[in-house]
């Protein structure tokens, strides 16, 4: 099914954002453990994995989630979303032991769903009483097994796990990709169609048809108890409200540029790197501190200064125009 999200005037938008974040005091963890990954993929940009455990000490982790926690609550913020990502995250032997500690905090994950089902059997058990449980799902065709991969999925899915498969669209490969990602979408699963960024993540390459950019718009959208999963609302200049699905579709339409425009990254949302602690992946501003040294979430929102915004997890959160 199709549907078409182009009507949606972005040129006039003036405020949008996430509606957890936009209607309910949720602060965002974006949280890349470390690095170390278990599958070497040929195309992977080398900055993005390691052969070698980077991951900090449990407990500095650990005393990490109290001291965000404390910071948001001095915001107003109660309600915490945590995404562990890496490398891959469930490579990182005391995952488990973050999840536990996060308690009933929504939980999400990107992995590449490699450990096996005892695995998984233990992050459910873990994970049970967490209020919502997402996994965003990548398949990589060098190492995994395209319907082993299907199977797991659909398995986390009837434990009440929402996943969705997260899939860059390589121009010279589109075809063949899509097609793969029609038969995982007709088994019921949700696939999110991304345009594949340059090496330094400051735009997304060139090489796209018409065709396959009206594709990467508006197809597969999110599905949710067989209802759409309308996840981002937008609000343009004579007050009229849009909504979109999710905010990876930004960049299709170029809607990826907040220079000028009050943020509520670093304020609402955090990123961690290793050890370094963000506004935002994407943003040019100093970092906020370090896990190890100590750091300090902004007390109101900020405006951006970055001349683009291609990750997802930095486009979600709340933004205003200043007109």
């Amino acid at each position: 099914m199709t549907i078409r999200f182009d009507d949606i005037p972005f040129d006039k938008i003036v405020k949008f954002g996430q509606e957890t974040m936009l209607d309910k005091n949720l602060f965002s963890i974006s949280w890349i453990l470390g690095r170390f990954c278990n599958y070497s993929c040929s195309y992977c940009w080398p900055y993005a994995n390691s052969k070698t455990p980077d991951h900090q000490e449990l407990s500095v982790y650990l005393n990490s989630i109290e001291q965000i926690k404390l910071q948001a609550n001095d915001n107003g913020f109660t309600n915490f979303h945590w995404s562990f990502s890496g490398g891959e995250p469930t490579a990182y032997k005391y995952l488990l032991s973050l999840i536990e500690r996060v308690g009933s905090d929504s939980i999400h994950m990107t992995t590449n769903l490699s450990p096996g089902k005892s695995w998984w059997d233990r992050y459910l058990q873990t994970s049970s009483e967490c209020r919502r449980r997402t996994i965003t799902a990548s398949f990589h065709h060098e190492f995994a097994d395209e319907n082993e991969f299907a199977e797991k999925i659909l398995y986390l899915m009837d434990n009440g796990v929402f996943v969705t498969i997260n899939q860059v669209m390589v121009p010279e490969l589109f075809d063949e990709i899509y097609f793969r990602c029609l038969r995982f979408a007709n088994k019921g699963i949700n696939v999110t169609l991304k345009p594949q960024s340059d090496p330094t993540a400051s735009h997304v390459v060139a090489g796209y048809t018409s065709d396959q950019l009206q594709i990467l718009r508006n197809n597969m959208h999110q599905f949710l108890e067989d209802e759409d999963l309308l996840q981002i609302r937008l609000i343009d200049n004579e007050k009229k409200v849009w909504f979109l699905d999710q905010a990876e579709r930004f960049n299709s339409f170029g809607f990826n540029k907040f220079k000028g425009w009050m943020c509520n990254s670093g304020y609402q949302g955090i990123v961690i790197r290793s050890d370094e602690v963000k506004r935002s992946y994407s943003c040019s501003d100093p970092i906020l501190g370090t896990l190890s040294g100590g750091f300090k979430i902004f007390k109101s929102p900020v405006i951006c200064t970055t001349n683009s915004c291609l990750s997802s997890a930095d486009s979600k959160l709340p933004k205003v125009r200043n007109v």
